[in-house]
């Protein structure tokens, strides 16, 4: 068939296809409204509101009509409203209305309450009760195209999708009193158009309209995957598909709003004028000498951001950064799909805000992390936590799905982790039973991978900062996820290493030359991998170290296990299986990297070498570094404290008391570089 052919033959197909969907979700009879009796006066009551609801009285001349009937003999009122498309025609929207008022009664004998859709046209909807000007939701059929979107297409189809949609939502919810409606069209995967309306009754509010909207976008779960479909509601309705079902030229302007007028006496008309005069002129300068202030205070602090830009990230650099922009959802869209961040969704609760459990309109689970207003993580930090994580892409990283900032709120919305952190299960006396050593090893394997990846492979050179058991989140396939990066600081091009005078990060987990005077560098997060890879080996945090009845921090009995020459007794009792000496090359690795010496640590790429080849061998470790006084100022306390809860993506408790960045650190540590 040629290219013409086929495409005036699916346009005529598409509708056909909808037009079936449709009438089979055509009607919705409302129960437990009431019912009334075959011809008593209520039915002839009800019959005569329809026929004359779609007439010139009724209507506000752009496709909606309401109408009442007090009945006779008591206070019972019959409402009704009648809704056409935006684009239908005066004369095919009364036509639409006469047919569904023969229709929806039939369809729904004898219900006082009533709602059908018909042809994609119209809307009647009736009942005993009043609903001008009140959103309602339900019932909400949903209707589709049967053709699919290609897999290949699917993820780049779905995203310019809701950028539409959320496009002619704000312009729907806006477009007054006489009629919400919006349409628009985007460009999608291979070459194809997508094509979108929007619609509320114009009797509810701008914002009413907007969350009948959004609730209608989260429905379309039930079509996902889809080329076309839509979603109906009592309140608003909405459409897709890859033709273009609407007529833009048969969209009946509104009218202008009216000009203001001058109502001012005339017998005051001179004084008045003067008076006018003198205020625009005076009002004038003074507005004048303000804005050249403002401006002149924006392009320096416009000149200062770009010289601190410029010396921190390179210019082929900041394009890249600028596309996170594209990643932002509407708070609304995050809002429903968490509903309303409700206690139920709640996966945890933490110094720097909360995580909540969600899932997008196409059905996708997500895990958003609401910043606290108070939250020390400050506009900069929250930033730069997107604008890094965004260019991050591996296995063994946690994936950013976008964030939103909207007012006082910031949320990140990461990829969903279903088995939680892994310190919800290797310090479990009864999960961690179920981590064997194979699993173990490949949690190990897979943190140093991703740390080969922040230090040396990405673009931009990462140290993490904040490495600790609740910040490793688990998949299903048990795959370690490093995740929050929201506690780094920037570098320059050059620099290597770097000092704070503010310590981030959690107790038990942070270098001892960081912890004490603010000096950090990639050996910094190799010294808490370190403390993590003995406390997957133990199944012990490393504070809160067991052994028979005393109560030790885990370094120190490692190093004295090691020096006596029983590191076996280090090993979880409920690891029954696994090799024995890679077991016990995994303490001697978790040794050297908590070494108190800087140099002396190995790196990233060489612990690879030592996890994945007995030939090389193995340096003695020298001691590791303890805690053992409280001198660094009124900031910390060193020493071994108890567990303090601080909510990561997924996971709602660390090891250690975590200290957070003031508002005014900058939250990233990158060493940038080329490939």
């Amino acid at each position: 068939m040629p290219a013409m052919d086929s495409s005036r033959f699916l346009s005529c197909l598409f509708p056909i296809l909808f037009l079936m969907i449709n009438q089979a979700l055509g009607q919705n009879c409302i129960d437990g409204k009431g019912n009334y009796t075959t011809n008593s006066t209520y039915q002839t009551n009800l019959n005569r509101l329809l026929s004359s609801l779609p007439s010139d009285e009724n209507g506000n001349g752009y496709g909606f009509y309401n109408a009442s009937y007090r009945l006779n003999s008591s206070n019972e009122h019959i409402y009704a409203i009648g809704l056409c498309r935006g684009d239908v025609k005066a004369e095919d929207c009364r036509s639409c209305l006469n047919n569904s008022r023969y229709a929806l009664p039939q369809s729904c004998p004898n219900r006082k309450e009533a709602i059908g859709w018909y042809d994609d046209n119209c809307m009647l909807r009736y009942s005993n009760r009043s609903i001008y000007g009140v959103m309602e939701t339900e019932p909400s059929p949903a209707y589709y195209n049967i053709n699919n979107v290609s897999s290949s297409d699917l993820d780049g189809f779905n995203q310019q999708l809701r950028k539409l949609l959320e496009s002619i939502r704000s312009e729907a919810a806006a477009g007054g009193s006489l009629r919400k409606f919006a349409f628009g069209n985007t460009s999608a995967p291979s070459f194809q158009t997508i094509f979108a309306l929007a619609q509320c009754t114009p009797d509810i509010s701008e914002q009413l309209c907007s969350d009948c909207l959004v609730g209608a976008f989260a429905d379309i779960s039930s079509i996902y995957g889809k080329v076309g479909g839509g979603v109906n509601k009592p309140s608003c309705k909405f459409r897709f598909d890859l033709y273009p079902f609407y007529d833009p030229t048969t969209v009946k302007q509104l009218p202008s709003p009216p000009p203001s007028t001058n109502t001012t006496n005339t017998s005051q008309g001179s004084k008045s004028s003067k008076s006018r005069t003198v205020i625009i002129i005076v009002v004038s300068i003074i507005a004048s000498l303000v804005l050249a202030m403002f401006m002149g205070i924006c392009l320096r602090v416009r000149k200062a951001k770009k010289k601190l830009q410029s010396n921190l990230i390179p210019d082929e650099d900041m394009d890249e950064i600028g596309s996170a922009e594209s990643l932002q959802f509407n708070f609304d869209t995050i809002r429903i799909a968490t509903d309303d961040f409700s206690e139920a969704n709640k996966l945890g609760q933490g110094g720097f805000g909360s995580v909540y459990k969600g899932r997008l309109f196409n059905g996708e689970e997500i895990a958003v992390k609401r910043l606290s207003v108070n939250s020390g993580q400050g506009d900069l930090e929250f930033k730069n936590e997107v604008l890094l994580v965004a260019k991050l892409q591996h296995r063994n990283l946690v994936r950013l799905l976008g964030f939103c900032l909207e007012g006082v709120e910031r949320l990140l919305i990461y990829e969903f982790v279903p088995n939680a952190s892994l310190d919800h299960i290797i310090f479990d006396p009864i999960k961690r039973a179920q981590l064997d050593w194979d699993r173990r090893y490949k949690i190990i394997v897979g943190i140093t991978r991703g740390l080969i990846y922040l230090h040396e492979d990405s673009r931009l050179r990462i140290i993490h900062r904040d490495l600790k058991a609740s910040n490793i989140l688990i998949d299903e396939e048990m795959t370690p996820k490093i995740s929050d990066f929201g506690m780094a600081k920037l570098f320059g091009v050059d620099q290597t290493q770097g000092n704070t005078s503010r310590i981030v990060g959690t107790y038990g987990y942070m270098a001892p030359e960081y912890a004490m005077h603010g000096h950090f560098s990639v050996k910094s997060d190799v010294y808490s991998f370190g403390v993590l890879v003995l406390e997957i080996v133990s199944g012990q945090k490393n504070n809160s170290f067991r052994h028979g009845e005393n109560m030790e921090d885990l370094l120190s009995y490692a190093w004295k296990c090691w020096k006596e020459g029983t590191a076996s007794n280090l090993i979880d009792p409920a690891l029954t299986n696994g090799s024995r000496n890679e077991i016990m090359r995994c303490i001697h690795i978790g040794l050297l990297c908590v070494q108190e010496n800087i140099p002396d640590r190995p790196t990233m790429n060489a612990i690879v070498l030592m996890l994945n080849s007995y030939s090389v061998t193995l340096p003695v470790p020298s001691q590791p570094a303890f805690f053992r006084d409280s001198n660094v100022g009124s900031d910390m306390t060193l020493g071994w404290k108890n567990s303090s809860e601080v909510i990561t993506t997924g996971s709602d408790r660390s090891n250690g008391n975590s200290v957070k960045a003031p508002e005014n650190e900058v939250s990233l540590i990158t060493e940038v570089y080329p490939r």
